[in-house]
């Protein structure tokens, strides 16, 4: 290879590395933190949506939400409740219940084992430290379970009662 076309070709390469080295940047030794704090923040708007029927008719209360202006996640204390977005948990407290659990993920309340009749489910945005920042009640009837067929079989002939 001829000595100017290589002194070309060396030229060539420093400038792609030059290029490519200053294309890069200095490292940003102060990135701003991922989560930000918490000034004055439009509070929360919760929206609960009627038991789905199907599954209500089996005694099944499957209750879907969602909320605006919040975040639905397993995070407690008092430096979680001065973060933006902000973040939350529902309380849950079925009827007139004594006890209150916290649901702490976007997935449907899902209860089980109520008897047939009028019940009420109260859902409460609290934040981190528990404190109420909405609420709404999702009213409800649990029918009575039907068998699932009123005939039966007798010497192999279907008898309706």
């Amino acid at each position: 290879m001829p000595l100017a076309l290589r002194n070309l070709f060396a030229l060539a390469l420093g400038f792609l590395f030059c290029t490519t080295a200053f294309g890069q940047g200095v490292a940003d030794t102060n990135p701003p933190s991922a989560i930000l704090p918490l000034k004055s923040e439009t509070l929360p708007k919760l929206i609960a949506y009627p038991p789905l029927a199907e599954a209500l008719a089996r005694g099944v209360v499957i209750i879907q939400y969602r909320t605006e202006h919040a975040r639905i996640m397993p995070v407690f204390g008092k430096a979680a409740a001065d973060v933006s977005p902000r973040l939350s948990h529902l309380h849950v407290t079925v009827d007139d219940w004594k006890g209150t659990w916290a649901h702490t993920s976007e997935d449907p309340i899902i209860v089980v084992g109520l008897k047939p009749g009028i019940h009420n489910v109260l859902l409460e945005v609290a934040d981190p430290t528990h404190k109420i920042l909405t609420s709404t009640t999702v009213s409800f009837i649990v029918p009575d379970k039907k068998p699932a067929d009123a005939s039966h079989i007798d010497d192999g002939h279907a008898i309706k009662p």
